[in-house]
């Protein structure tokens, strides 16, 4: 079942907690959280503490996605502060294989992040030891950009290599998710579909994600 995981980058920072639990509500999968260290990424967001504070307001798994350089150095404070998932950038770290099993050594499910440049074969060896793959479908930085129509047949790709080396493996896809495309972005093959912009800035969080759902959920059709 496709799930999906509204990005906390385009809520309200005033009042996140509130935000976490408006889409709760409104029927949301997961939390994911962009993680960004001004380096790795032109752009600075939240922490580990502030992540501990928002744990205690929702159930919800906090899907983690770490845009940050050395990732390694920072694993054991956000795996204390709840997160479920943690996903690091194959472009982030020097010793991938080593980073991944640190996150699994502190219980937390890891995760592979690709940037729309880089190839899937930077990927291919670690998939065996990895919950989940991202695909980036923007340049990661900021909320609100259009998703790279380019990237499409990446996730496809993607998605057959999963199915060829490790099929237990989730795919997920990050970068201009919208009612207009994630119907194609799931038939692409993702699992989950993290959307921000299109969640947050709309006037009704039930009625987009619901709308979201039932696009999810709607029978092929045929030509």
């Amino acid at each position: 079942m496709k799930k999906i995981a509204p990005s906390i980058l385009s809520a309200d920072g005033s009042k996140l907690g509130t935000e976490i639990a408006a889409v709760e509500a409104a029927g949301a999968d997961m939390i994911h959280i962009d993680v960004m260290d001004g380096h790795f990424v032109p752009n600075l967001t939240l922490g580990p503490g502030l992540i501990a504070s928002l744990r205690k307001t929702t159930r919800l798994p906090f899907d983690v996605h770490l845009m940050i350089e050395n990732p390694e150095r920072y694993i054991e404070a956000f795996a204390k502060a709840g997160c479920d998932r943690i996903t690091v950038h194959v472009e982030a770290t020097v010793h991938l294989h080593r980073t991944i099993a640190m996150i699994r050594e502190h219980g937390v499910r890891p995760g592979v992040s690709l940037n729309p440049a880089t190839p899937l074969i930077q990927v291919e060896p670690i998939l065996p030891d990895i919950d989940l793959l991202l695909i980036m479908t923007v340049n990661p930085g900021f909320g609100g950009q259009k998703f790279i129509g380019g990237m499409l047949p990446k996730v496809m790709r993607a998605k057959e290599l999963i199915s060829i080396i490790a099929p237990e493996v989730l795919l997920e896809v990050d970068g201009g998710v919208t009612l207009k495309n994630i119907r194609s972005i799931a038939d692409a093959g993702a699992d989950i579909l993290v959307a921000g912009a299109s969640i947050f800035e709309s006037s009704n969080y039930a009625e987009t994600i619901q709308a979201m759902q039932t696009l999810l959920t709607a029978p092929t059709l045929v030509t």
